[in-house]
């Protein structure tokens, strides 16, 4: 009987000591458990916190981007004001200096024609002048309308007043041209003033 006491007690002892075994590897395993949770929350709180900077940096990239952008937006609008303002002061600056030879010849025309006695001559200079400055001016892209005996166009004539047609065929054609028009590279600037026939 002592035996088997003993072997009882041994084998209550082998089984506690089982027992105690599987409780420690149990907590063990708890606390592994516990500590992967606590390694995957740093980790889930490091990549939220990487993400957060990314994010913010992002937004400061952006920005910057951003201001520069409208920086440079001004300064082009600021230089293109600049620039348009320059072109309107000197658009006509080449016209003009190429009309300063017709106004040379006009001013020598003038001092001839004080002591000149032959009509004549006076006549063909400035007929010479006329001709020059319509050549120049037909240089830079000027071209007079021909107004007369043709049909009446509101786009490009300007009705003064109808008179009764002298003849049939002249009916809605323009008679008369009482101020010439001009094309500048087939853009009317200065409408023909004419008489219409009705």
């Amino acid at each position: 009987m002592f035996n088997r006491k003993k072997v009882s007690e041994t084998e209550e002892n082998n089984k506690m000591a089982e027992h105690n075994e599987e409780a420690q590897d149990r907590d063990e395993l708890k606390e592994e458990i516990e500590q992967v949770n606590e390694a995957r929350v740093n980790q889930a709180e490091e990549a939220e916190l990487d993400e957060n900077e990314k994010l913010k940096n992002e937004v400061a990239q952006l920005n910057d981007k951003y201001v520069r952008l409208y920086a440079e937006f001004d300064n082009y609008k600021r230089r293109t004001t600049k620039e348009r303002i320059d072109l309107l002061q000197t658009a006509g600056k080449d016209v003009i200096v190429s009309l300063l030879g017709v106004l040379d010849d006009f001013e020598r025309a003038s001092k001839v024609m004080e002591t000149a006695t032959d009509v004549k001559g006076v006549k063909e200079g400035v007929d010479l002048i006329h001709n020059k400055l319509q050549s120049l001016l037909s240089q830079k892209g000027l071209k007079a309308m021909e107004a007369i005996g043709q049909p009446f166009d509101a786009d490009v004539h300007e009705a003064i007043t109808n008179v009764p047609a002298p003849s049939p065929d002249l009916k809605g054609k323009v008679i008369d041209e009482v101020e010439k028009g001009y094309f500048l590279n087939d853009k009317v600037i200065r409408f023909a003033k004419v008489v219409v026939g009705a």
